[in-house]
């Protein structure tokens, strides 16, 4: 027997338990609390001491890119405070990689240009032999230097594409901003791919970073043909640290053909027999977002000039229609939908699935609810909804007072992230990060949804402050809703709680985050990470 005794600390329960002050592990599971737990351990337990720290279970993250994370990080680093700053950083990674054909990069701060519109000359500067491709921080929009534009055959004649923007000069020549994947398309797919060894380098990448941060399971919320091979041959050799469910991507130009490759990938995923990778879900965009003027909205936008936004389906029943058969397939839906239009053709969707498919224990995802009308909000419980939200985004930082709020009008833009409507409501409501589209780390993210403020402590009183939520509350979205979301109380080895029996998935911080200001939340320290009993992060190593 393999055992771990943890005391002298505050162990987190669960929101309607008590607090323990001991907890034993054996073989990977949680069996026993306090005196009960110290009696039963044996004499070759390891001890914990938690030194007054604090142990619950471990967070997951709801919606986030953790490929593409690991990739970025190989890149030029270009998240700023300037432009220059940015183009000085290819520079350098250019003139230190002279071997490298292309060079991609993210993700740099679009509230840095006017109407987040950047110019293929800016780039040139730094290099103008090979083309340079920067994911912005939307990871909907890219800025790519002149070569990258030739090279995509991208001139004043070339059209907008089904599901993309090419933003242009006065002159008419392309600017070097691409929006909306139907834009970005045209470069990536003249792009080479990322060596296969580089991507599962950048899966452990990612791995490291979550596990540091008290992370083990990561929802990967889009997932292409490439990226399930890599998953795969990660699998294969067991270089899985921590829990990864795979959301394949649903593209509404060759949905026709896609879902019978998605149930083959499924299947491919369960014959490795790794229990840390799975593939149950599938991804669907219903819109794109508001600083691109591409989230879908019920009401135009204030500048008009995309009016209502991008429903990517169309507004007929494409989305209904691929929804309803996913379902049927037996997958987990999960759809971005931002603006609420967006929110609405999504609920209108599961709605139609579930008439037609009957019940199930089916779990449908809602990642990032933007804005909700506020007819919509008690359909999430009805439906069985999950919101997966991102409590980082709902601060009036750059991003928020540069794009988004004018945009949106202040009305609208004071319905955003609606996190305390959605948990009275009855809904479940789990988080996410979107990493590295924002920081994964979930004590920033703890720390904006208990105080609605920047981290230099604006407004005063929280914005929107009828919709903060406790720190007991999101520690509850960060771990135990995470892995409902997850599916993580079917698991062979339930995870996500903690209760006898569960697998022993735990962050062990420094100190009770719930007798800390919102200030301070970010700085408690990660002490160590466990997955099954097993410590896969310490700070001591």
């Amino acid at each position: 027997m393999v055992g771990i005794l943890f005391r002298n600390g505050t162990i987190r329960r669960g929101p309607h338990e008590p607090d323990a002050h001991a907890l034993l592990v054996t073989d990977g599971r949680i069996t026993a609390f306090d005196e009960t737990a110290v009696r039963l351990a044996g004499d070759d337990v390891e001890t914990v001491d938690l030194d007054g720290g604090f142990v619950m279970a471990s967070f997951g993250d709801g919606h986030a890119h953790p490929l593409q994370g690991g990739l970025e990080s190989q890149g030029p680093q270009v998240r700023t405070e300037t432009i220059a700053e940015a183009v000085a950083a290819v520079k350098r990674y250019a003139d230190e990689h002279p071997e490298l054909p292309w060079i991609f990069g993210g993700s740099y701060d679009s509230s840095l240009a006017e109407s987040g519109l950047f110019d293929a000359r800016w780039l040139d500067e730094a290099v103008s032999d090979r083309p340079v491709v920067l994911r912005a921080w939307d990871y909907h929009t890219v800025w790519v230097n002149s070569k990258a534009l030739e090279l995509a055959g991208i001139d004043a004649t070339t059209p907008d594409p089904v599901l993309g923007e090419i933003p242009h000069r006065d002159d008419g020549t392309p600017l070097g901003t691409l929006r909306e994947w139907g834009a970005v398309d045209l470069v990536m797919n003249v792009a080479p791919e990322r060596p296969i060894e580089q991507r599962i380098e950048a899966i452990g990448v990612a791995s490291d970073y979550y596990l540091s941060r008290g992370v083990t399971w990561v929802q990967d919320a889009w997932v292409e043909p490439l990226d399930v091979d890599t998953y795969v041959e990660a699998a294969s050799r067991d270089l899985l640290t921590m829990r990864f469910n795979l959301a394949l991507y649903a593209d509404p130009r060759m949905f026709a053909q896609q879902l019978q490759q998605m149930i083959a990938a499924r299947e491919r995923v369960a014959a490795v027999g790794n229990p840390l990778l799975t593939a149950n879900t599938v991804k669907f965009f219903a819109d794109g977002v508001v600083e691109n003027e591409t989230g879908a909205l019920l009401e135009p936008y204030c500048s008009g000039l995309h009016r209502h936004g991008m429903q990517v389906w169309g507004s007929g029943t494409a989305l209904a229609d691929a929804v309803r058969a996913v379902d049927a397939a037996g997958f987990q839906i999960h759809i971005h939908a931002i603006g609420d239009a967006a929110v609405r053709q999504a609920l209108d969707a599961i709605e139609g699935a579930i008439a037609a498919n009957g019940p199930r224990d089916r779990r449908p995802v809602i990642a990032h609810a933007q804005l909700v009308d506020p007819a919509d909000l008690r359909r999430f419980a009805e439906l069985g909804v999950i919101a997966c939200m991102q409590p980082l985004w709902a601060q009036l930082d750059a991003l928020m007072t540069v794009l988004t709020v004018p945009r949106l009008g202040q009305e609208r833009a004071d319905r955003q992230y609606q996190m305390r409507s959605i948990l009275d409501s009855g809904a479940v409501l789990s988080h996410g990060s979107d990493w590295p589209v924002s920081s994964g780390d979930p004590r920033e993210g703890m720390a904006v949804a208990a105080t609605r403020q920047t981290e230099d402590g604006d407004p005063q009183g929280g914005w929107t402050p009828h919709e903060l939520l406790t720190v007991d509350e999101t520690l509850h979205s960060y771990s135990t809703c995470v892995a409902l979301q997850a599916f993580g109380d079917r698991a062979e080895v339930p995870w996500g709680v903690i209760a006898p029996g569960a697998s022993a998935d735990l962050v062990h911080l420094a100190r009770d985050p719930r007798r800390a200001s919102g200030a301070d939340l970010p700085h408690n320290a990660v002490r160590a990470t466990y997955l099954r009993g097993i410590r896969e992060f310490s700070a001591h190593e």
